[in-house]
């Protein structure tokens, strides 16, 4: 990154720069891979390289279909610029089918697919290993205002129903996702962070037997080896369907 940029922010996965325009933002993807709250960490070459694909493409389809988001356009292959926004400190989880933290909290058997999707919000907080966290003590911390809460819920449950049909054409069934938002300088609520298989569970349909095959994360976090070739799979089939 020119040096001229300032660095704003450094995540697992992001840095957040300086723009020449206030209102923006550079994203650079990173090659680092975490789990368990960055207690597993590899480097996978082109890692951000797709995930900024990836995350470009999607970002395009769903303000085709009038999702607010904080998306602008690609600068390279692995940066993008985006509008500028206030961080709400919520990640929110939808869930499909059960599986992970889910099946290990209730006695839900993982791969039941649930009759509605299932929303939880988590606390944006690593030193608190980000909680599960009720609409009550969102209120209480004065995060959200009800009617704001309201909108970002119903807004994710939109999103979910052009993402699993997106998904659906291109034979991979969406598991769950997380979403984060912001506030623009006007405060509008975005859409913001990205959308790639390091925050979605995507497992392949084109599968002769019942056995899972995932093409996210999932991959790095249980050792099942393929990383880099499950992203550049998802990113294929996204450029052959698009």
């Amino acid at each position: 990154m020119n040096n001229k940029y300032e660095l704003i922010y450094e995540g697992k996965a992001k840095k957040v720069f300086t723009h020449d325009d206030s209102d923006k933002v550079i994203i650079e993807f990173k090659d680092d891979a975490t789990a368990f709250n960055a207690l597993k960490k590899a480097k996978f070459e082109g890692k951000g390289r797709l995930n900024c694909q990836i995350s470009a493409r999607i970002f395009e389809l769903l303000i085709k279909k009038n999702i607010p988001t904080h998306f602008i356009k690609l600068k390279n292959e692995n940066t993008m610029i985006a509008q500028k926004i206030k961080v709400i400190p919520l990640e929110i989880v939808l869930r499909n089918t059960a599986y992970g933290s889910l099946c290990k909290q209730t006695n839900i058997k993982p791969g039941t697919v649930l009759e509605k999707p299932l929303i939880d919000i988590y606390l944006k907080n690593d030193a608190l290993n980000d909680p599960l966290i009720t609409k009550d003590r969102i209120q209480l911390m004065n995060i959200l205002s009800a009617k704001d809460l309201d909108y970002v819920i119903n807004l994710t449950l939109k999103i979910n129903k052009i993402l699993k049909s997106f998904f659906r054409n291109i034979q991979l069934n969406l598991v769950d996702f997380k979403l984060e938002f912001g506030y623009d300088l006007k405060n509008n609520i975005l859409l913001g962070d990205e959308i790639s298989p390091d925050n979605c569970r995507l497992w392949d349909l084109d599968q002769k037997n019942d056995m899972i095959v995932s093409l996210d994360k999932d991959r790095f976090r249980n050792d099942l080896g393929g990383f880099i070739e499950a992203y550049s799979e998802i990113n294929r089939r996204i450029n052959n369907f698009i």
